[in-house]
């Protein structure tokens, strides 16, 4: 007789909790197994999945979920957590269009109870819902699983130190990946764990707190210490007891014989403050091409289960961020001034690259982007010349830090701005929306924004000679549009765009790399008969007034189209046009901006039709504005 797989029996938590603990590990080992696959047909991310599968079995099997609360933090450890929680069946349309998200999502699942796709944020949250339940009078478990590199966020701090304040029931769990913080670990710890975790100790240390209790002041702070540091001694944490934290590890995040025991006590503690369990896991752990990758298979393309090689299309022209990456460079060997700055992002920005050539001068400051941007405005203070390097909706979390640390002073401070626009498989989450309008409001800022490659060559020279303010830089995500690369950008003059065909009755006016789709729009326009002139904006902030102005004046409708929200581009040539006059002799104006809505994960061209964006829709936009409907328009063409 065949024996049923484990996970086939099991497709909510409450079903796993129904196994024998001597099943656990081998589900478990399971779980990895059909994580693999999944990923290794959908792609995304891998490693840091693969490092918490005991953890997320042992997690599920001890605490009632879904009525105990479990945030994942970052929510791209959480596919494992997705298949055990009746998402099996739809986990190989993770991150493709209509499928599964690749992070924890709130409209997803009831299991996901905070959508987290950005870093850092678990305890904050987990905080809040368990002062939620304390008003309700409430007795479920919130636990928090914070990882990956995410414990490098003042954030995190700012909420443990909270968190230490208000005595609120709360576990956190520290997935720490990278023995960053942890000491070995072994038997002899995962004793200790369960010694200082059990019943028995929490009581005497309670017995202990009312005898001390009698005891003058400056006795019973001494006694409290003095218990708080003993354990700190024996088994680390002390910094966390500081924060108010009741600390318990480190625990060998693999081995369910030793977590297991150590959950369920602090489940069933009468502790009522918050907990920190600390678990030592390893990315990639049991999938073997991930263990020996360089990155352990962090995010990974489809790739083949037996070898772990990936299938990665060979690019028709070199991405963008490598171009980036080695205009840098470029600028950086003739200028000693030049440094760089990322936030926990070396290989996403490029700027790996960059730190084989000047080690010395690329500082990655770990997820911590609101002190990347102030660390860089002290640097630009004394004379350097840095540039940030930070994913355009990564910089909104320092935004107070851009404003009050940067602008106001007017301080030099180059931000580059990767993924800008639409972003495909990571969804809504990642998508560079937003950072025109943020940007575009602030005094003393210059904002580019780069068509092709070989623009994004020159707007990379241009920040580095740039010394009267600070100045920003967006392009996208992918590999370019085939320009041709020179050996170095040349800067461009400050405020000035470019015509690329001219004509008479429409103008097309881009910001950004959709100037592609508005040169085959207006080829589309002209076999109508419709005269269309081609603008590059180049940049946003300062606006080329001459150009827009011309435009205006020389055209019958003007078009602006831009890879960002609404209060962007559009909304700062609208101003423009609206203070000079020019709207009223009625010059007939759209703008084309991302739709007011945040659009899911899918292919960037099935979003860029979603958002209506590519090319037939600027032609409908153009005949719109004229007054023409499309149909009346193709009748012409024929008749022509």
């Amino acid at each position: 007789m065949t024996k049923i797989p484990l996970l086939d029996s099991v497709t909510v938590p409450a079903e796993l909790r129904q196994l024998d603990r001597k099943d656990l590990q081998p589900f478990a080992d399971e779980l990895r197994q059909e994580m693999v696959d999944a990923v290794s047909i959908t792609g995304g991310h891998l490693g840091a999945g693969l490092g918490v599968v005991e953890l997320t079995t042992a997690i599920h099997y001890v605490f009632n979920t879904p009525e105990d609360k479990l945030i994942w933090d970052v929510g791209h450890q959480a596919y494992p957590h997705k298949i055990l929680t009746g998402r099996r069946d739809r986990i190989r349309t993770l991150r493709q269009g209509g499928g599964l998200s690749g992070f924890t999502k709130r409209s997803e699942s009831e299991y996901d109870p905070f959508g987290a796709a950005h870093s850092s944020t678990s305890i904050s949250a987990g905080l809040g819902m368990a002062v939620a339940r304390d008003f309700s009078e409430g007795d479920n478990n919130v636990v928090c699983v914070i990882g990956d590199g995410a414990m490098s966020a003042g954030m995190a701090y700012e909420a443990m130190n909270n968190a230490g304040a208000l005595k609120s029931r709360l576990i956190v769990i520290l997935n720490d990946n990278d023995m960053s913080i942890a000491p070995p670990v072994g038997a002899m710890s995962a004793y200790l764990s369960r010694l200082i975790s059990s019943k028995p100790y929490l009581t005497m240390r309670e017995i202990g707190k009312k005898f001390s209790g009698k005891l003058p002041a400056p006795l019973q702070k001494a006694a409290q210490r003095a218990e708080e540091y003993a354990r700190g001694m024996v088994t680390g944490g002390t910094l966390f007891e500081e924060l108010g934290f009741y600390y318990v590890g480190p625990i060998d995040g693999h081995n369910l014989d030793h977590l297991l025991p150590v959950l369920e006590n602090v489940r069933d503690s009468a502790y009522d403050g918050p907990f920190l369990v600390h678990v030592v896991t390893r990315k990639g752990y049991g999938y073997s091409p991930a263990e020996t990758a360089a990155d352990k298979m962090h995010g990974v393309a489809k790739f083949d289960v037996l070898t772990g090689a990936q299938n990665k299309p060979k690019p028709a022209a070199p991405a963008y961020t490598k171009v980036f990456a080695q205009s840098l460079i470029s600028e950086a060997k003739a200028d000693d001034k030049i440094v760089a700055v990322t936030a926990a992002m070396p290989s996403g920005t490029g700027l790996d690259l960059f730190e084989k050539e000047f080690p010395a001068r690329m500082f990655d400051v770990g997820i911590a982007e609101q002190h990347a941007v102030t660390f860089a405005a002290g640097m630009a203070a004394e004379g350097m010349k840095p540039f940030v390097a930070i994913y355009s909706t990564f910089l909104q979390r320092a935004y107070d830090q851009v404003v009050h640390d940067v602008a106001i002073q007017n301080l030099p401070v180059r931000f580059a701005m990767d993924r800008a626009g639409l972003v495909g498989a990571d969804g809504a989450t990642h998508a560079g929306a937003f950072d025109v309008a943020y940007l575009g409001c602030l005094p003393n800022m210059v904002l580019m924004a780069a068509a092709d490659e070989a623009e994004l060559q020159d707007m990379t020279a241009t920040m580095a000679v740039h010394d009267a303010g600070p100045i920003a830089l967006r392009y996208p995500r992918g590999e370019g549009t085939g320009a041709a690369l020179k050996q170095r950008g040349a800067p461009l003059q400050i405020g000035r765009g470019r015509i690329l065909r001219e004509g008479a009755k429409i103008a097309l006016l881009s910001y950004g790399t959709r100037l592609g789709e508005a040169l085959k729009a207006a080829e589309q326009l002209n076999a109508l008969g419709l005269s269309t002139t081609v603008a590059d904006a180049r940049f946003a902030k300062p606006l080329d007034e001459d150009l827009v102005l011309r435009l205006a004046r020389e055209h019958e409708a003007l078009v602006t189209v831009e890879e960002g929200s609404a209060c962007g581009f559009g909304a700062l040539v609208l101003h423009l046009l609206a203070e000079k006059g020019a709207l009223d002799a009625g010059l007939r104006i759209r703008t084309m901006t991302l739709p007011d809505l945040y659009l899911d994960h899918d292919a960037p061209q099935k979003q860029y039709d979603a958002a209506g964006l590519n090319a037939p829709h600027i032609v409908s936009r153009a005949l719109e504005a004229l007054g023409m409907p499309q149909e009346l328009a193709a009748r012409k063409s024929v008749a022509v």
